[in-house]
């Protein structure tokens, strides 16, 4: 990068506009820091300081290359300055009518591509939180797209995040200054290589997933390359099966390397390059036995071979090589030191051996290397230049810089990032592999599983993992997150374009006569996304006979007029009650010229038609099952002395038997729908054993109901089915009023089980319980 831009995080109003422009040209690196606070914005660039927001804006957007009309562009660039120093409402409103009109027909302000009056504009409508509440009046939607556009760039939203872990920065930090950098260190454009290395030893999660998102990302920033490497260097755990799997979640999160190679591909080259750190006398055999080896590790303790000839040393790995029972009992250690505080520099193991066949190379090794003997030398090798990786290995770091400069190999920069933890969740293989031995889940792919395929499935869409893994930016917090903010953007990114179907629930479906209803089967086309028309038309039955659910129909009120969605208003005039409360049937009379907006209730509905009629054969209502999923565990957050078994969800999966209108039986699988009133939901094809039932999977929304754990007042019988002992303690009635038909999880009286009353200082009049 060319140019140094530093900005004040406490700025007000923010530099928006220049950070953006600087991360969108990739001229200057973006630091944070509180000195010079009083600008907010300072940019050095070819030797020259500019610490004017528009001359920064104009200047780096020259550098970038951006296209440019002068005239029509410095116009835009003096509306962003009244804009940012207005505050007379009627004067912002102007401005904003203009800006809408003018963008009515057009994507950027100036031309066809993004130019600095875009960046300028945008960074002054971001800026002023009094803009920023007229626009959510919807009354400038050509303003509204535009903006929302600039600000769903991939280098908007790494602008915005390292605001973000800038300010969270500061808060953690007594220092008066914070510094963070935007990019990758010592980034040339055109000569960037980053590499995502995984084990081929089972399934990617979603901490993978970050990983190779951000490697593709730089990768891409700096027009560079990523490669994939299978670090195959334990034959214990590798499978071949496991790498196509693996090729197979990457692809479902939209990575491809630009190539594929495996650490066994240079098994020849580390062995020589082990050979050469023994005679520089760099590493040494060992036969400590492994726990006493641990022990003298962590005491600090040097091992009775450390101070062996070159001559030994050798003579031990060779008959290592040999896998005989002599050299099984050697391996190989970096003399590093004895006693040095970072513990992961303690004469760490680079070598050892194991007897099993290798799945590429056979029995050819007997020996093979540790990953931090092979990372840092392969990394160098393929042309490396940022190996981005977790900083839980970043007391390795030192290591990793020790055996390059050992081996006298070419450097590679180390950049590392908060690994990703998820309350409930766990990204252990080990214990997801406990629950597929056990038949808890259905597999790999399950639903309630953090794989790559678990989440996907789920209905999570890569646009939305992408956001959020942009959002974390080199956040190096360790903190667990909340799966909310995923979801929350996800429901972002499919609200627009999911299509609107209905679904009643079988489970006491109430029939409903329409008095004033078609006499015949009608059969009209309506939009499947009111907003987007884009989206496509569907074909919705209207007769005089339809189907309502149960929860609808016991809150009508004789005489209430309600809203059938997509049809018009009707009148309640009767509905019969069976002795245990539940509706029979209801009778409406269609009152179309009722306004929808005065009613309090908008029913979804499908009709019930006889499917004898030429018409509505031809428009089956589909039987489906809607699937919910709660997780896996009942404690956010496993501790080590935890037993697993103990915590397990006792029922995790939800059925609902349904009904849904005779359009989703085009969809295809994987498709994302809108079930309205019910929520998102996936595809998940048809099931095999059922009758071919169409599945569709709940995906969450990101709202605290659709999160909380379910867990809680399970039924024993529920509990059983899946082989896990019930809540021992039942709830007690108290005082009962309506029972609630919930999935909430119960949460216990803050005031025991006796009854309280509470007694107010007030001059309120008492009312009566209705339920007493």
């Amino acid at each position: 990068m060319a140019g140094v831009l530093t900005v004040s995080a406490s700025a007000s109003p923010f530099p928006f506009a220049a950070v953006a422009t600087a991360t969108f040209t990739q001229k200057a690196e973006v630091s944070f820091s509180d000195e010079g606070a009083a600008t907010g914005v300072s940019l050095e660039l070819d030797g020259t300081t500019i610490v004017d927001e528009a001359e920064v804006v104009r200047a780096l957007a020259k550098a970038g290359g951006l296209a440019e009309d002068s005239a029509r562009s410095q116009t835009f660039i003096e509306l962003a300055k009244t804009l940012a120093s207005s505050t007379a409402v009627p004067e912002l409103i102007g401005a904003l009518d203009s800006l809408d009109d003018h963008l009515g027909f057009r994507t950027y302000l100036v031309g066809h591509e993004i130019t600095a009056a875009d960046l300028m504009v945008w960074g002054s409508v971001k800026g002023s939180v009094k803009i920023v509440g007229l626009l959510k009046n919807n009354k400038h939607v050509h303003l509204i797209r535009w903006f929302s556009h600039i600000e769903s760039l991939e280098s908007t939203q790494l602008a915005l995040a390292a605001l973000i872990e800038a300010k969270s920065h500061k808060a953690r930090s007594n220092k008066t200054a914070a510094g963070f950098t935007l990019g990758l260190p010592n980034a040339k454009e055109g000569q960037v290589v980053t590499r995502f290395p995984p084990e081929p030893s089972g399934y990617l999660h979603i901490g993978h997933a970050k990983a190779a998102m951000l490697n593709q990302y730089f990768a891409k920033m700096y027009k560079g390359k990523m490669l994939i490497r299978f670090d195959d260097t334990n034959p214990t755990k590798e499978r071949t099966e496991f790498e196509e799997t693996i090729l197979e979640d990457l692809a479902l999160l939209e990575v491809h390397g630009d190539a594929v190679s495996h650490t066994s591909d240079y098994f020849d080259q580390l062995y020589d390059l082990a050979v050469k750190i023994i005679k520089d006398g760099k590493a040494y055999a060992d036969d400590t036995e492994q726990m006493e080896m641990r022990q003298q590790r962590f005491d600090g303790i040097a091992s009775r071979h450390r101070e062996d000839s070159v001559e030994d040393n050798l003579k031990h790995f060779a008959e290592m090589k040999t896998g005989s029972a002599e050299g099984l009992r050697w391996c190989i250690r970096a003399k590093m030191s004895v006693d040095n505080p970072n513990k992961a520099l303690r004469d760490p193991v680079i070598y050892r051996c194991n007897v099993l066949p290798h799945h590429r190379t056979g029995d050819k090794w007997k020996i093979y290397p540790t990953y931090d003997f092979a990372c840092p030398i392969v990394d160098s090798l393929e042309g490396v230049t940022h190996a981005l990786r977790t900083n839980e290995y970043r007391d390795r770091n030192p290591q990793y810089y020790w055996m390059i400069e050992a081996l006298n190999l070419r450097p590679v920069f180390i950049w590392d990032f908060s690994r990703l933890n998820f309350i409930y969740t766990l990204l252990s293989k080990r214990k997801l592999h406990w629950f597929v031995d056990q038949g808890l889940v259905s597999g790999w792919d399950d639903p309630r599983f953090p794989t790559v395929r678990g989440i996907r499935r789920r209905g999570l869409t890569v646009e939305a993992l992408r956001q959020f893994m942009l959002a974390q930016g080199p956040s190096q917090a360790i903190v667990s997150l909340e799966w909310d903010t995923l979801w929350t953007l996800n429901k972002k990114v499919i609200d627009p374009v999911a299509p609107r179907f209905w679904a009643i629930n079988k489970q006491d479906a109430v029939p409903v006569t329409v008095r004033g209803g078609p006499v015949d089967v009608e059969v009209k086309k309506l939009p499947k996304h009111k907003k987007n028309p884009d989206v496509g038309e569907k074909e919705t039955v209207f007769s005089s006979s339809i189907l309502i659910e149960q929860e609808d129909a016991v809150s009508f009120q004789q005489n209430e007029e309600i809203t059938l969605m997509d049809w018009g208003n009707a009148i309640v005039r009767s509905k019969t009650i069976s002795p245990t409360g539940k509706i029979l049937d209801v009778t409406v009379d269609l009152h179309l010229e009722g306004d929808f907006r005065k009613t309090k209730k908008k029913i979804t509905w499908l009709s019930s038609a006889s499917t004898s009629s030429s018409t509505s054969s031809s428009h089956p209502l589909v039987e489906t099952t809607l699937l919910d999923y709660d997780y896996l565990i009942t404690k956010k957050k496993l501790e080590e002395d935890d037993k697993l078994e103990d915590l397990v969800t006792p029922v995790s999966e939800f059925r609902e038997e349904a009904v849904a209108d005779a359009n989703v039986k085009d969809l295809k699988k994987g498709d994302i729908i809108q079930f309205e009133r019910k929520g998102y939901y996936i595809f998940d094809g048809t099931a095999k054993d059922d009758g071919g039932r169409f599945e569709f999977i709940h995906i969450p929304d990101g709202r605290a109901a659709s999160l909380a754990s379910k867990a809680g007042g399970v039924p024993a019988a529920a509990a059983a089915a899946v082989g896990t002992p019930p809540l021992t303690k039942a709830p007690v009635a108290v005082n009962a009023g309506p029972v609630a038909d919930t999935k909430m999880y119960k949460v216990e009286k803050v005031y025991g089980e006796d009854g309280v009353i509470p007694v107010a200082d007030t001059k309120m009049y008492k009312v009566d319980n209705v339920y007493a």
